[in-house]
């Protein structure tokens, strides 16, 4: 099957540097899904009377409303708290951006991951977060 001996040699290595690429990419993506995990999105309002921190699937985790609050009406709250949670989502969009960059650099898989993210993250204008 093999016309010589140095034909057989180049199939070998390039199964053996076929090998050692997957166990690396498999190593970088076990280390970016445990830094992925550890993320935390975290955004004020402008008067930082309402904190959220979201974990790394991007749901409130922690949510800190300031006495100050008390004299708004409850729909103004409910407003900047949902403002403020999409902030923070967005903080944890670009933390995830910024991890998967490093450990997967300009890899396709890179972009899905981040893509992915942002899919679920980001909220289409036009749409009805009370649907869901």
């Amino acid at each position: 099957m093999w016309a010589d001996d140095a034909a057989l040699d180049a199939a070998g290595r390039r199964l053996d540097e076929w090998e050692s690429s997957l166990t690396e990419r498999a190593e970088r993506a076990k280390t970016l899904a445990a830094r992925v995990q550890a993320l935390t999105g975290t955004a004020r309002n402008p008067d930082r009377t309402i904190e959220v921190t979201v974990d790394s699937t991007g749901l409130l985790i922690d949510l800190r409303l300031d006495e100050r609050l008390r004299n708004q009406p409850a729909a103004s709250t409910a407003r900047q708290i949902l403002a403020t949670t999409r902030a923070a989502q967005a903080d944890l969009l670009t933390q995830l951006t910024a991890v998967t960059t490093d450990a997967l650099g300009d890899d396709p898989s890179a972009q899905a991951v981040i893509d992915s993210y942002r899919s679920r993250l980001v909220r289409d204008p036009g749409s009805n977060d009370a649907g869901r």
